[in-house]
């Protein structure tokens, strides 16, 4: 797959709930090549950070010839990304890995978290084929709802404490839409033991399933070796470059 690094504007950037922004950049040759599920690195301008940081793709704009990213402060270097505001340049590599299968007629969605994030280019990829499931603690981490809505038939939530959708996890809910509905792919992206557990789900109805791992990244581009994973084959790979999408017999043990 093509990749370039390319000096990109930032067009937009503004918080969507406490500590969760959306950064859009024009990048139009990255735009065109970018496949769900890809990452690209991003070197915060100024000299102060040396690694790039990986971020999911959230959203591509042709028209536009942009990238949307959206991301979670967690530390100084996604808090120095925050404060970048629009007209700032910054330099964009990628696309990266390996993205999803988009051959599925009726895909299901299931995300928790950040994970939601990576999940949104491909509801917007699938033209209104696929549902999302998505799950968190409250109703307040959920404003993922009217996000997607454009971009998906159906929207299912589940709540740790019941305040929006089912009350429990997105395992939770998730036997019943996989025996109600027609899906023939199950994408799972968000914290790893949920994605064990939707994989397990999804592996008991005979449901193919794709999972997207995260792990620490140095380089982006598999020379570092830092996000080397064990696989139930035996063999070594690394998320960035054989990943970040997997299929889930492949990363998880299912038995």
């Amino acid at each position: 797959m093509p990749k370039v690094a390319v000096d990109g504007e930032i067009i937009a950037q503004h918080e969507l709930a406490k500590d969760v922004w959306r950064m859009e950049v024009e990048a139009r040759e990255i735009a065109r090549e970018a496949e769900p599920g890809q990452f690209v690195q991003l070197q915060i301008p100024g000299g102060a950070f040396t690694l790039r940081r990986p971020v999911g793709i959230a959203e591509v704009s042709l028209q536009k010839g942009t990238v949307a990213f959206i991301y979670r402060v967690v530390g100084k270097g996604t808090k120095a990304l925050s404060q970048l505001t629009a007209g700032t340049v910054i330099n964009v590599l990628g696309p990266l890995g390996h993205g999803f299968s988009c051959k599925a007629k009726r895909p299901l969605l299931v995300g928790g978290g950040m994970g939601l994030s990576p999940l949104l280019f491909y509801a917007e990829h699938a033209k209104g084929k696929a549902d999302v499931l998505m799950g968190g603690r409250c109703e307040r981490e959920l404003f993922w709802q009217e996000i997607y809505k454009p971009h998906v038939q159906d929207v299912f939530c589940t709540t740790d404490d019941g305040s929006c959708g089912t009350k429990g996890f997105t395992t939770t809910l998730l036997p019943e839409l996989l025996q109600k509905g027609d899906y023939d792919l199950v994408i799972a992206c968000g914290p790893e033991i949920m994605m064990k557990g939707i994989a397990r789900i999804a592996h008991e109805y005979n449901i193919p399933c794709q999972v997207s791992l995260e792990k620490r990244m140095g380089c982006g581009l598999g020379a570092c070796l830092s996000c080397s994973i064990d696989t139930t084959s035996g063999e070594r790979k690394k998320v960035c470059k054989d990943g970040p999408v997997f299929w889930a017999e492949e990363v998880f043990d299912l038995a």
